[in-house]
């Protein structure tokens, strides 16, 4: 697939982010004087991915050059990059095919389902954390889903009542753009990710200076703390559930576990 120049920039500034990240100690190089370079050196990593160096260089600084698989798979390893991280890469050196979203509309009786789980935290988001359905018991933990078209993620950057309900906030707020970065790079020609990320920048100082960490990772279940409106802080874990028919779409559950 031929790739723009916004795209090859992307794989390159991924690249970057991704090298000065890691230490020479971390890629088993022995310990040298000071260095003027954080982490490693272009030169040191084509030597450990076993690729030219002037090459790995025409890559990162987006220059219209084509790796293969084993080149990229060489380069994912010698990173230490993780399983969604060797993907982000993939797509963004283009083997693989970007999904196209369409417009994103709600069976009714799916839109139903988050009201069956009452009492328990529900709701279904979009592709770009748009809230498609929700119940009451999320509207009341999360009171940002009371909006006309709410949007998780705009809520969490923009709404300072985040910060309160959301007990580790930055840890969240960092792992939902991780999240929101993986699925742009799915989806590099829908617009909705451009306007949304776009919002977010102007929005927030903390999407401004971590968006170029080049983070991501997959949506998944886990644990988390939230301060409930009754209840005080609770310890909750969450289940997500991919829809079969629309897997970009998924269904969030909450229920909580103790006191925090």
């Amino acid at each position: 697939m031929r790739r723009t120049a916004d795209q090859r920039h992307e794989l390159g500034a991924f690249l970057r982010s991704r090298r000065e990240r890691l230490t020479p100690a971390e890629a088993g190089l022995p310990r040298t004087g000071r260095r003027r370079t954080p982490g490693l050196r272009r030169e040191e990593l084509a030597v450990l991915a076993g690729i030219s160096a002037t090459w790995y260089t025409y890559l990162e600084q987006g220059r219209d050059v084509q790796a293969s698989d084993q080149v990229l798979g060489a380069l994912a390893s010698a990173l230490g990059l993780d399983p969604s991280e060797k993907d982000h890469l993939l797509r963004l050196a283009g083997h693989t095919r970007p999904h196209t979203l369409e417009a994103e509309p709600l069976a009714a009786e799916v839109a139903a389902v988050p009201g069956f789980l009452d009492p328990h935290p529900a709701f279904i988001i979009g592709a770009t954390y748009d809230v498609l359905s929700h119940n009451e018991a999320a509207a009341e933990l999360f009171p940002g889903l009371r909006k006309e078209k709410p949007s998780f993620a705009r809520w969490v950057f923009t709404d300072p009542e985040s910060r309160h309900v959301l007990i580790d906030w930055e840890l969240e707020a960092r792992g939902l753009l991780a999240r929101l970065r993986a699925l742009a790079g799915q989806h590099p020609s829908d617009e909705r990710f451009t306007r949304l990320i776009d919002d977010l920048h102007e929005a927030s100082q903390e999407v401004r200076s971590w968006w170029p960490h080049y983070d991501v990772q997959p949506r998944h279940g886990g644990r988390k703390r939230l301060r409930h409106p009754g209840l005080g802080p609770l310890d909750y874990a969450y289940t997500a559930f991919h829809l079969a028919e629309r897997p970009d779409q998924t269904l969030v559950v909450y229920s909580d576990e103790r006191p925090c």
